[in-house]
């Protein structure tokens, strides 16, 4: 089969390339995905780069997502299974098979049934961003009339995170930089949607939510200022990413606030929570309650460039086109 890998660490273009390779079958409790889309996140070049390396066996096939259809299944799997259509998590986790190839294989509980109103492309945006945003939102209880601040809500964990909490009957502040990501905001169903660079943001979220019951905080360095200003006792301040300087922590700031600060990474999350977030996004993507990102698709071929898109920042999801 045809797959996007690399054998070292390093700058995409210099060790992704693209080879034929052994089409995988699956084990015992396996599925096998011929693969649609495939979709990126910043583990993905973070982990190519070193940045949060493994050791590599071999060699590694990037990407956790993707969506596609399943053609082959191991034993103790339901051959009814054959020719689902599914969404794809944490494919490359801990395993080399991940979905920048023509078919992965993965645990049958990762490929889970895509609803057939629902794109590929939702498919491929679900995964790390979509399990990322429940657990910061839902690993503390349940949010019905409660109000959350989301930070980053144009981004892909921003996004969902709206979606999801709206799903749950949360009211959703969200926070962005600029126009284009504020329309993002509101069309993810933000209630309220605040630029964090205008003077009053602060002031402007608490008149909003006085009593904020979650933070998911993409950028806790940059924000914690905002965030011990405008949280109260109890609230769950749930930082996803750790991106540039680690923070100075305001220690009598947090402490004023009542805050609690939570720490969030998917590869460590306890397998049952994992299992839980999979059947609540499910749940949400039968109602009709999640939607695509803006979607930025490259070729197979150009896996790299599509790496480094994202290692940019790019707005939107990048989807590699599989087959």
């Amino acid at each position: 089969m045809k797959a996007a890998l690399y054998e070292r660490l390093g700058a995409a273009r210099e060790v992704i390339r693209i080879a034929e390779v052994d089409r995988p079958e699956p084990g015992p409790g396996e599925v096998r995905v011929r693969v649609r889309l495939s979709g990126i996140n910043p583990t993905d070049w973070k982990s190519r780069s070193g940045a949060t390396a493994r050791p590599l066996e071999g060699f590694q096939i990037p990407h956790h997502d993707g969506a596609g259809e399943v053609d082959a299944v191991g034993e103790g799997v339901d051959p009814r299974r054959l020719g689902e259509r599914v969404w794809i998590w944490m494919a490359a986790a801990g395993r080399k098979w991940g979905t920048a190839a023509e078919w992965t294989v993965v645990p049958a509980a990762q490929a889970v049934r895509l609803p057939d109103s629902a794109s590929w492309e939702l498919g491929a945006c679900l995964g790390v961003p979509a399990l990322t945003a429940h657990r910061c939102l839902f690993a503390d209880g349940d949010l019905e009339g409660r109000s959350v601040l989301v930070a980053g809500g144009a981004g892909a964990v921003g996004h969902f995170a709206i979606e999801l909490a709206h799903h749950q009957g949360a009211r959703v502040v969200a926070t962005v930089s600029g126009d284009a990501k504020a329309q993002m905001a509101r069309s993810a169903g933000a209630d309220l949607v605040v630029n964090y660079r205008e003077p009053g943001a602060a002031e402007r979220i608490h008149s909003f939510a006085p009593e904020l019951a979650r933070v998911v905080e993409v950028n806790l360095a940059a924000n914690l200022h905002l965030d011990t200003s405008v949280a109260g006792p109890g609230t769950v301040v749930a930082v996803y990413a750790a991106d540039g300087a680690d923070p100075i922590l305001p220690v009598r700031a947090c402490m004023s606030a009542n805050l609690v600060l939570r720490f969030v990474l998917l590869y460590g999350v306890p397998r049952p929570a994992l299992l839980q977030a999979v059947a609540d996004v499910s749940g949400a993507l039968e109602a009709g309650a999640l939607s695509a990102l803006p979607v930025h698709r490259f070729p197979l071929d150009a896996c790299a460039e599509a790496q480094d898109a994202v290692e940019s920042g790019v707005v939107g999801k990048v989807v590699l086109e599989v087959s």
